[in-house]
């Protein structure tokens, strides 16, 4: 079972950074989340996992997770391994950025075919930029986005993108558990 207190303090102690950045939305921040720290993490990895199959447990399970390449990567992979170990097994797939350019020239890699369902994954969410990617990349594909599940939601407009689509969105944590409030004009 997930544990989302060991969660919130791995996030806490390795992934939670206070300065100024500049997050791929273009957006500045005063904190930075870096994924990586906790999706790398074998700890953060099992508790991410298992999280996100704690979320899509009791919902009509999809065929496969996956997300845009590389912030996704680690949480594809520990899924996949989490799902087989609970006897509930998905396969993933990767989102390119940019089409291979040699063999196949896709964006999708991995055993998933159109029709499949599917989940994206995401280690943190911002304005829902990279997530909205892959969604578009994996429905020219063929395949059926159930929602999106993310580690961390950063409360910046993100989840409000999604609904506003039509796509169903989960986040394991949001900033708010570390004491983190969103800027004023992204609060729900």
């Amino acid at each position: 079972m997930y544990d989302r207190e060991a969660l919130i303090a791995l996030v806490r102690v390795k992934a939670l950074k206070f300065g100024r950045f500049t997050l791929t939305s273009g957006k500045k921040a005063s904190y930075y989340l870096d994924g990586k720290q906790i999706t790398l993490d074998p700890f953060g990895a099992k508790h991410v996992a298992e999280g996100i199959l704690d979320v899509l447990a009791g919902d009509e399970m999809p065929q496969a997770v996956g997300g845009m390449s590389i912030g996704a990567d680690p949480i594809i992979a520990s899924v996949v391994v989490m799902s087989a170990i609970r006897g509930t097994p998905l396969v993933g797939f990767l989102v390119r950025r940019e089409p291979k350019k040699h063999g196949t020239n896709q964006c999708i890699e991995g055993p998933v075919k159109p029709g499949d369902a599917v989940v994206i994954v995401e280690d943190v969410v911002t304005t829902g930029g990279s997530s909205l990617a892959a969604i578009e990349r994996a429905e020219a594909f063929g395949l059926k986005v159930q929602r999106i599940i993310a580690v961390i939601d950063r409360k910046e407009g993100g989840a409000e993108e999604f609904a506003r689509r039509g796509y169903r969105f989960d986040s394991l944590l949001t900033i708010g558990d570390f004491g983190i409030e969103p800027p004023e004009d992204c609060e729900d």
